[in-house]
């Protein structure tokens, strides 16, 4: 089949079908799937038989240039695709470094807050925390990226049901630590026995046949594992109050916590989240950091990127674009025929910029998610050898909302703990304290679940993303109206100018969204740029 269309169908006029489907995504797997790739989301033009003059663009050497604003991960795949298909580009970058939020804390690791409060991580060597993104869900193209750079991954404990639910203020169950697989397993109980009492009741005969009820109330009793008479009584499903083991020891399963306990402390609510399609496992982490995947990126791109780099214009000419930017105090100018910006809508907002009043408008409707994490670094793993918890995550209603287990250097001595992370008003409540503050503040509700939190700490490095410059907030923050009256805004074109990040995808907080929408940046250049080389064809 290849054959045959290389000896019929250029390639622009396979883009500009293609992309009249479905855009980038549509393009790329198309091309993908008829072997039209290579390592590029381009297929080389000498593939095809007999190119039009207007296909001949697709050789090396384009003949265009684009700067892009931003080395988060958006501007640098950007880069990557485009340099790959034989744009000269070239990425503007505020920070002295690449990754925008994809941002590992290592010892030495230095920020400084709006505010001007400043922090140096003292952590171990070997020692880190993601602040930002921190795992990768397996159907996410942020794996097909990692593949193809190289790009070490290991397991990321995303689900442990030996990690605690602790809730305070809610009942009975209130200042308790219980395992997660306890609260799990006791909801499912009472609730499979409640559905099959009412399996047995002539309110199901509407919709299911006896055939049916038996078979649901079966699955029920095995799903729940119920008694002989369909009540919850308890299952090994909840753990033990002692283990099995060699001889005389069966185990003893623990007593149920009543039903009403439960539905009072609202554990039960955090499940759900478990469940959801990016959550599921399995997920992954990159080996040594999530910062492997940008380094990774940037060695791809060497002499592409100019660090310290602030935006200050963004411009349109009459055949391409302008950008104003400072670097080492002084103004400096860079021109191209495109411009992808990156620049996440909290900062460009308040960048001049040759953009239409609905774009300006648009922007300035928009919020980003506040959220904030702190890092502790502790002398001995006590979460692995107090509570045996290797990796995942303790759920909890106090504002620190969760504790993430470090899921690399099992039995090892020390680990960096996620003491927090959280969002909406406990990130700002927190993300507003002194780091001091913060850190004081984390630790003494982590120590009413761990009794070593306390004891074992040695220091900590926290991040409030509302403070951190060029971020300005953790991911944007769309509601429904914004996503029918803004959203298509943003995703339109100014003039030569086009916008690329998470933001400009349904994946908000993830990398695949930045990756994602870079793609679909990308594709409409490279069609808009076939378009105009035709025009330039037929006109000489």
């Amino acid at each position: 089949m290849t054959e045959k269309l290389d000896k019929v169908v250029t390639r622009r006029d396979f883009l500009n079908q293609v992309g009249k489907v479905g855009g980038a995504v549509a393009v790329y797997g198309a091309m993908d799937s008829l072997g039209l790739l290579g390592s590029s989301m381009f297929a080389n033009a000498a593939s095809f038989n007999a190119p039009k003059k207007s296909d001949l663009v697709m050789a090396n050497k384009m003949g265009k240039k684009v700067v892009i604003l931003g080395a988060g991960i958006a501007g640098l795949a950007s880069a990557y695709e485009l340099s790959k298909a034989g744009y000269d580009v070239h990425i503007l970058e505020a920070r002295d470094r690449t990754g925008g939020r994809n941002w590992t804390v290592r010892g030495g690791t230095e920020e400084t807050e709006i505010n001007g409060v400043k922090q140096v991580s003292k952590f171990d060597k070997g020692q880190y925390m993601n602040a930002g993104p921190a795992r990768i869900p397996q159907h996410h193209v942020t794996i097909d990226y990692c593949r193809e750079l190289g790009v070490e991954l290991e397991a990321f404990t995303n689900v442990n049901e030996a990690a605690y639910y602790y809730q305070e203020n809610v009942g009975p169950l209130s200042n308790t630590k219980i395992r997660k697989r306890e609260i799990k397993a006791d909801t499912r109980g009472y609730v499979a026995e409640l559905l099959s009492k009412a399996a047995n009741q002539t309110a199901l005969d509407e919709n299911l046949t006896s055939q049916d009820i038996e078979r649901l109330t079966a699955y029920l009793t095995r799903d729940g594992a119920l008694n002989s008479s369909r009540k919850y009584t308890g299952t090994s499903y909840r753990g033990y109050t002692e283990l099995p083991g060699a001889g005389l020891k069966p185990g003893t399963v623990g007593t149920p916590y009543k039903f009403s306990q439960i539905l009072e402390s609202g554990m039960m609510n955090h499940i759900s989240s478990e469940y959801s399609f990016d959550q599921q496992m399995m997920v992954f982490q990159p080996v040594g950091g999530m910062d492997s995947i940008p380094k990774a990126l940037e060695a791809k791109l060497p002499g592409k990127i100019t660090f310290g780099a602030e935006v200050q214009e963004i411009r349109q000419t009459s055949d391409g674009t302008r950008v104003v930017y400072k670097v080492n105090g002084k103004t400096k100018e860079m021109t191209g025929d495109y411009c992808i910006c990156t620049i996440p809508l909290s900062v460009l907002k308040n960048i001049p910029a040759d953009f239409s009043s609905e774009m300006i408008n648009a922007m300035k409707n928009i919020s980003y998610a506040p959220t904030g994490k702190i890092g502790f670094q502790f002398k001995n793993r006590f979460w692995e050898t107090e509570d045996r918890i290797m990796g995942g995550m303790t759920t909890t209603n106090m504002d620190i909302n969760q504790i993430w287990y470090p899921s690399y250097g099992y039995l090892s001595q020390k680990g960096v703990v996620i003491g927090y992370y959280n969002f909406g008003q406990a990130a700002l409540d927190l993300g507003n304290m002194t780091i001091a503050q913060r850190e004081k503040h984390a630790l003494a509700q982590g120590a009413k679940i761990h009794k070593s939190y306390t004891s074992e700490f040695e220091n900590s490095f926290s991040v409030a993303w509302h403070k951190i410059k060029y971020n300005e907030g953790g991911w944007v923050s769309y509601t429904a109206s914004d996503r029918q009256n803004y959203y298509p805004i943003l995703n339109q074109p100014q003039g030569r100018i086009y916008l690329a990040g998470e933001h400009l995808s349904y994946l908000t907080a993830w990398m695949a969204g930045a990756f994602e929408s870079a793609r679909v940046a990308v594709t409409q250049i490279h069609e808009r740029t076939l378009q105009e080389n035709d025009s330039k064809v037929k006109a000489g």
